[in-house]
């Protein structure tokens, strides 16, 4: 018994020296791990670094693609904010161009009254009291439809004496004229009116010619008789 105890001591004893001993025997596999987790850790470290870049190339493109949008974007609202300035301006015209047609329609029906008002009063010739005081009455109404005329941004013509011009006036009568060149207007027939600077109503005139054939003929003839006495005065001095 006894010496199944010493192998006992013995057999623990070698356990113990064999326990002491392993610390040496995993050394090198130690030392292969470290080396195995240095390498995997560049590798990690290169992956990382190549992901980066490919982000930053991505982005790069996306950032390259936005811009392009953004520009595309930009051009397309400037376009649709300029259509929609010269809309805004069509509609504005548009709107006055209607404005104007209306009241001018409206207007070009009074005007038969503001002539017939025009005639009367170069016809009345006020004698008596009662006569003037109706003239008067007369004078006051004309007044007043003229003011609502100018309130209205109507202006009449002044022909008489004028170049003639087809966009503002309509030649009715031409007749030969000593004291006006030709083309020039001689006698307003119609008064003709602007509205806001446009045309309301042609105005009716009469248009010289210049001077007339006969005077122009006795010009002609008065000229021929000198020249012909000036050829028989130089004939007779060189006989």
């Amino acid at each position: 018994m006894i010496e199944n105890q010493s192998d006992n001591i013995n057999k623990k004893e070698n356990d113990a020296s064999n326990q002491e001993n392993s610390p040496e025997d995993f050394l090198p596999s130690e030392n292969q791990t470290v080396e195995n987790d240095e390498s995997s850790s560049q590798q990690t470290e290169s992956i990382d670094t190549e992901e980066l870049k490919n982000t930053i190339s991505n982005n790069d493109a996306r950032l390259e693609q936005l811009e392009k949008e953004h520009e595309t974007l930009k051009n397309q609202y400037v376009r649709i904010s300029a259509d929609f300035d010269n809309f805004r301006k069509r509609q504005s015209r548009d709107q006055d161009d209607l404005k104007i047609q209306l009241v001018s329609k409206t207007l070009t029906s009074i005007l038969p009254m503001v002539d017939n008002f025009e005639r009367a009063r170069q016809q009345l010739k006020p004698e008596s009291e009662e006569a003037q005081a109706l003239h008067r009455s007369y004078q006051g109404l004309y007044k007043q439809l003229v003011e609502v005329l100018k309130q209205q941004g109507v202006a009449p013509m002044r022909v008489v004496g004028e170049q003639f011009d087809p966009n503002l006036h309509e030649a009715v009568l031409r007749e030969p004229s000593e004291e006006f060149k030709e083309d020039l207007i001689v006698e307003e027939l119609q008064r003709g009116y602007h509205l806001e600077g446009k045309v309301l109503r042609h105005a009716l005139v009469k248009v010289s010619m210049g001077p007339g054939k006969d005077n122009s003929q006795e010009e002609v003839e008065k000229d021929t008789v000198e020249v012909d006495t000036d050829l028989e005065e130089n004939t007779s001095e060189d006989v």
